[in-house]
């Protein structure tokens, strides 16, 4: 009874899927028009470019902050499985994330990505 249920939820998210595709392709627009694309200052044209240059240092400098805060996030409930949990099992593998972090950091550390101004 149940993977009937499955089956026919499966069956109903493929066509709803399917009827989806349809209409956004039926529905995009394909004329590009120049002026319309174009940043508009006022009716006259623009004094500056629209698109400044985005600094890829701080863009890297972002990255590095994601990538150490979600490793972080994934350890703190190492914290509250410490009473469930086998003590060797649970200090070896804290050791092995911390030092997977550590590395992780010495590698960016000697590439020069965490220097902001060089």
């Amino acid at each position: 009874m149940i993977n009937l249920m499955l089956i026919i939820m499966f069956i109903l998210m493929t066509i709803t899927l399917i009827i989806m595709m349809i209409a956004s392709f039926l529905s995009k627009k394909t004329i590009v028009d120049r002026e319309k694309s174009s940043p508009f200052e006022c009716g006259f044209d623009p004094f500056n470019k629209s698109r400044i240059p985005f600094s890829l240092r701080f863009f890297l400098i972002a990255v590095i902050f994601l990538i150490f805060d979600v490793e972080i996030a994934m350890l703190l409930p190492m914290m509250i499985t410490l009473s469930k949990s086998n003590i060797m099992s649970w200090v070896l593998v804290s050791m092995i994330f911390i030092a997977i972090l550590l590395v992780g950091l010495y590698h960016e550390w000697n590439q020069g990505a965490l220097e902001w101004a060089s």
